[in-house]
């Protein structure tokens, strides 16, 4: 297109000549689509890159020189180019877990149920066995003497004793629904 084709297009087009519209976006909707790939946006914020300035063309009625037309919308695709940029940058993308904010909340409660469930299969254990879960975890955790000492058993014995209360915890927790990887 030449640029007297512009001005004849864009005053019909905002007489509402729609095949008027259709010639321009289909002539010059390259420029704006290059603008906006140039900012590395993807498709689809290209696309809406693209249908903003058509936009933004058509809720004006008025241009200067509308023989500048290219330039003008190059020039608004930029700025909406960079509008789309800034708020990507304001976005907070949502992630499973945020070391500054902990767990989102469906993980939190299902963290919480696990915990409770977990609990609840220690308080199960025999009064031997659950102190021992108790002292390993503790922080830090105790040493296979603290342990012994603490449970009244010789120092071989713990390890045993420790591999019961684990097998008969993993035992419960499978049973409520919570399988080992």
């Amino acid at each position: 297109m030449i640029d007297s084709d512009f001005v004849d297009l864009l005053a019909r087009a905002w007489r509402g000549d729609e095949t008027a519209w259709a010639a321009l976006v289909r002539g010059l909707s390259a420029v704006i689509l290059g603008v906006a790939r140039s900012h590395r946006l993807g498709d689809a914020d290209a696309c809406d890159v693209c249908q903003n300035t058509w936009a933004a063309l058509a809720q004006r009625r008025e241009l200067r020189d509308p023989a500048r037309l290219p330039g003008w919308l190059a020039t608004t695709a930029r700025r909406q180019a960079l509008r789309v940029l800034q708020t990507r940058r304001q976005e907070v993308p949502v992630e499973r877990d945020r070391p500054d904010r902990g767990p989102v909340p469906e993980r939190a409660l299902l963290i919480a149920e696990r915990d409770a469930v977990l609990r609840d299969g220690v308080a199960a254990l025999p009064v031997r066995q659950r102190r021992l879960v108790e002292l390993l975890l503790r922080d830090p955790p105790a040493t296979h003497a603290e342990i012994a000492a603490e449970l009244g058993v010789a120092v071989g014995s713990v390890g045993p004793l420790r591999r019961r209360a684990l097998d008969r915890l993993r035992r419960y927790l499978e049973a409520h629904g919570y399988d080992h990887p």
